[in-house]
């Protein structure tokens, strides 16, 4: 290990990654830069790996085009060739039809369920005399009073409903504000318009993907910040995380060789707030604890399907809003990166939202790869070809829950830990948000930028960083 280097990343997926990469950018720090992970490989949930000889990731992931132009540039740099610009290709189902994603005019206009765009367009016509949601906002009434009951109740009130398990009243308005980038009827028309041949820019419609899955993105960064003095050790979980009074002196890790203390002298965290805060010793306040142990996450059951076709559909990824199908997403690897090879074999994977403890959780490979086969047919998408296996994936810490009470208690969290000299706490997990890779990649390069040459925090410039996170909204 690096214990002598005086900064310490916690957590080695994409936020992590790129601060240290854009602290070796230049050469190697002064300060010297160690990368700590209690897994075995890098790039946490935005890793690859293969099945069957196929490149896959956990999930449905893509970079995309709005990335801030720092980190863009600096991927396309690290990649070169290696990163395709792909053509986007998926549907969704609504109302027993499949329609295109992303949404195109010709295609809304031809195959929407005609009751739902009558409904739709009577919800437009008598928008501005619909009455306004009263109360509290909510993620319930936002999307109700900006985009009418018909696409609400349709199809973004059971979608969440899935992906969360939660109905759209219990859940917060900060969903809906980054969940949802059209936020009316008139800007979701706006961005359809915008998809027509002429009016569109060479990367409307397209996202970035490696040749070698989406986690090559990390790896690369990686190497790269490796070669310039970054160290990256794995296998090495934090058992606690040393302070002295309102500073943070040194991390513990329980690895190869037993339990080790290093000190610090500061600490760029990327992991679960609610872990940083348990990890504190001496512990946080009784306060801060309680709020850690109100957050909540919720599961996903990550199903990969192996097929002996070269391909099931053309289309990269199926989102499936319904709440009689039980996965929200499906996608197919080899459409993202254009792959030929292997021939005669393809695989599908299935995001299944789930929490541990919830029917699916502990059901075999086996029986989660019959059951998606029945959801495929309930669909019309009947499995004919022969199923070489399945394999799963479980992740916890899938997506934040954003409930009603999440706000408050992140706040509680937020602020003691804030207030701690020697530790700067970032990222998608760290900020518990709800955001792509590229802005995970964009919190690190912030984060970095905030550090002063004697390894303090630039506070002032920290709080305007926040600031532009807070606005970050999901593109799917």
């Amino acid at each position: 290990m690096g214990s002598d280097t005086k900064i310490k990343i916690l957590g080695a997926g994409p936020a992590g990654i790129a601060a240290a990469y854009a602290l070796n950018k230049a050469g190697p720090h002064p300060a010297g830069v160690e990368v700590l992970d209690a897994a075995p490989r890098l790039g946490g949930n935005s890793t690859s790996f293969q099945i069957e000889g196929i490149w896959c990731d956990y999930g449905s992931h893509r970079f995309h085009p709005v990335a801030d132009p720092h980190v863009l540039a600096d991927v396309k740099a690290l990649l070169g060739d290696d990163l395709l610009l792909q053509p986007r290709h998926g549907r969704i189902r609504l109302g027993g039809k499949w329609i295109h994603f992303p949404l195109k005019i010709t295609d809304a206009v031809l195959r929407l369920p005609k009751p739902f765009a009558a409904s739709l367009i009577a919800d437009t016509a008598f928008k501005k005399f619909r009455k306004k949601s009263s109360g509290a906002a909510t993620f319930s009434s936002v999307l109700y009073d900006g985009l009418g009951p018909t696409i609400a109740e349709n199809f973004y009130f059971p979608y969440v409903k899935k992906l969360w398990g939660l109905d759209p009243d219990e859940l917060a308005v900060t969903l809906a504000e980054r969940r949802v980038s059209g936020s009316s009827v008139g800007k979701i028309l706006a961005k359809m318009v915008r998809m027509l041949p002429g009016l569109r820019s060479p990367t409307t419609g397209r996202f970035y993907y490696p040749k070698k899955g989406f986690g090559q993105i990390s790896e690369t960064m990686a190497r790269a910040a490796e070669a310039n003095g970054a160290t990256f050790t794995l296998n090495a979980p934090i058992t606690r995380i040393e302070r002295d009074g309102d500073r943070v002196v040194a991390v513990w890790t329980n690895g190869a060789n037993g339990e080790e203390r290093m000190d610090s002298q500061m600490v760029l965290s990327t992991i679960p707030i609610t872990s940083l805060v348990r990890a504190m010793s001496p512990e946080a306040p009784s306060e801060v604890l309680a709020a850690a142990d109100a957050i909540r996450y919720r599961g996903m059951i990550l199903i990969y399907l192996v097929l002996e076709t070269d391909q099931f559909t053309e289309y990269d990824a199926h989102y499936f809003p319904e709440l009689s199908t039980p996965i929200s997403r499906m996608s197919e690897p080899k459409n993202y990166n254009s792959a030929t090879t292997p021939k005669g074999t393809t695989l599908l994977c299935a995001e299944l939202p789930c929490d541990p403890g919830e029917r699916w959780w502990d059901m075999s490979d086996a029986e989660l790869g019959q059951e998606f086969c029945r959801w495929l047919g309930d669909l019309g998408l009947p499995v004919t070809m022969p199923v070489k296996g399945c394999e799963t994936r479980r992740l916890r810490h899938a997506y934040p829950v954003y409930d009603l009470k999440y706000q408050e208690n992140f706040d509680v969290m937020d602020r003691w830990v804030s207030g701690l000299e020697g530790l700067l706490n970032f990222g998608r997990q760290g900020l518990f948000a709800h955001d792509n890779t590229h802005h995970a990649y964009a919190m690190a390069y912030g984060a970095v930028d905030c550090l002063t040459e004697d390894l303090s925090i630039d506070r002032d410039a920290w709080t305007a960083r926040r600031a532009e996170f807070a606005k970050h909204v999901v593109e799917d």
